[in-house]
């Protein structure tokens, strides 16, 4: 019976022993990302100044930092993986809506249509960006190593509230600048017929995209606004399950 224990004892000892390997090994690795992420969004913001105080204008500024863009904003879709193995306790789903967007405005919009390169709403959303990504990830780095400066934290769950609305303004008034281009181009559009059969219109699919901010930006706002009274107020929020 004593031996029985003893096993049992040495089963449980080796399964602590693995879960806190796993855990020491998904915050290392978390905090590597978010370094990086950070660093990342710093070398975007020092490229952007450098480049309006160096000519005066933002005309250009978009294609020369558009290869350090997409390659971070395309990293970020890690974190839908963060959310879905668990390493992060985090929505998936809002995670996903939030990095597929951006990904969407990056490489469907903004990289593929270059006339509206040079639009101010492509500054406005990519200030928005850098500032928040900046912050953000920042602010999972120092979480992560349990050394969180208060201003950062306070950025965190403050800027948002301004930030939020003038980057949704940015991709709204980019996408609105794309579309008289796709619609004289029919850039990325099926007609029929067709060998497979299909139609798709991205004209009409860029005003569904616009549409979709309806809905969707109220109840990612809103989540902040939640997320910030419980960080910043200590309240108890209590999630519905969905």
């Amino acid at each position: 019976m004593a031996s029985s224990e003893e096993d049992g004892s040495v089963e449980e000892k080796e399964n602590n022993n693995k879960k806190r390997s796993k855990s020491a090994l998904a915050t290392a690795w978390l905090t590597f990302y978010n370094i990086t992420m950070t660093a990342g969004w710093l070398v975007l913001a020092v490229a952007m100044l450098r480049f309006y105080l160096q000519k005066g204008t933002h005309k250009g500024l978009y294609k020369s930092i558009a290869r350090t863009l997409k390659f971070f904003q395309t990293v970020a879709l890690v974190e839908v993986i963060h959310c879905a193995v668990g390493m992060v306790r985090t929505s998936v789903i809002v995670t996903g809506v939030q990095v597929c967007s951006r990904i969407f405005m990056v490489w469907f919009v903004t990289n593929s249509i270059k006339q509206i390169q040079n639009e101010e709403s492509v500054i406005l959303f990519l200030v928005v960006w850098t500032v928040t990504e900046i912050t953000r990830y920042s602010f999972y780095t120092f979480n992560l190593l349990k050394h969180l400066p208060y201003f950062i934290k306070w950025a965190r769950y403050n800027m948002f509230i301004v930030m939020y609305p003038l980057g949704v303004a940015g991709e709204l008034m980019t996408i609105y600048a794309a579309l008289p281009y796709v619609r004289r181009s029919g850039m990325f559009s099926m007609r029929l017929p067709n060998k497979y059969n299909v139609s798709f219109d991205y004209y009409i699919f860029l005003i569904i995209v616009m549409l979709s901010y309806i809905p969707l930006f109220p109840q990612l706002y809103f989540h902040m606004l939640r997320q910030r009274r419980k960080v910043l107020h200590g309240e108890v929020i209590v999630e519905k399950d969905e």
